[in-house]
């Protein structure tokens, strides 16, 4: 029976347009749009409710810090800004953690250069054929040298699946782009690393261009020598 049942065309429902009058609204909303609509509403008027609720309780004369550390900007409360609560010997230690991370992802990246060129080079090398053929007379052995140069030339990277392109071309994409994160992360560390030495006690001068033997793009600094007791 119930085939059969499924066997009558029925009519296909649709659900209720906008009445031609009310075009402009839009679509006409349905009953789980209003019921999310509602329920926004609600929850926007229950947070409203609970903030006057707690601005009428508040005591005007009541006092807290956060008074005398802040200050209004524009119209906009902003607190006060701190002075380093950090010594100098702890600023030191923690450009010392952060050279030292610079670092170990620096070496990081240069061993997964190196593992990534290891491998295409071994894919753009061809392995040597140490396959032996052995010829009766030189007529055949010039059969045989011709049979695998015709082999060898029909070996070309247009025979190569596409998907093995892909991956190749994916991969050396990857190498440029850490090779380039290593450069600049070389670059990183050389600042660190002149700005850490900059924080040490001591005289000290820039040199002028003329005074350096060897150009490079960061400044060159000299200490002046200070007898050790």
């Amino acid at each position: 029976m119930s085939s059969l049942r499924n066997a009558i065309p029925r009519r296909a429902h649709k659900e209720r347009a906008q009445p031609e009058a009310r075009k402009k609204f839009g679509l006409l909303e349905k009953h789980k749009d209003y019921v999310i609509r509602a329920k926004v509403f609600h929850r926007k008027e229950e947070t409203i409710m609970k903030l006057k609720e707690k601005a009428s309780f508040r005591n005007p004369d009541e006092f807290y810090f956060k008074m005398i550390h802040s200050k209004t900007v524009d119209g906009i409360h902003r607190p006060k800004p701190e002075p380093n609560k950090y010594t100098e010997e702890e600023l030191l230690l923690l450009k010392n953690k952060d050279i030292g991370y610079i670092l170990q992802a620096i070496q990081s990246e240069k061993k997964k250069i190196e593992r990534l060129s290891s491998m295409l080079h071994e894919l753009d090398n061809k392995r040597p054929n140490k396959h032996v053929y052995f010829a009766e007379d030189r007529e055949e052995a010039r059969k045989i040298q011709s049979r695998i140069e015709q082999k060898d030339s029909s070996l070309v990277f247009d025979n190569i699946p596409s998907q093995i392109k892909r991956k190749t071309a994916s991969s050396y994409r990857e190498l440029e782009e850490r090779k380039q994160r290593v450069q600049k992360l070389d670059k990183l560390y050389a600042e660190m690393a002149l700005q850490k030495e900059l924080k040490k006690p001591g005289r000290k001068r820039k040199l002028r261009e003329d005074e350096i033997e060897n150009q490079t793009s960061q400044p060159v600094y000299k200490w002046r020598a200070q007898r050790k007791r």
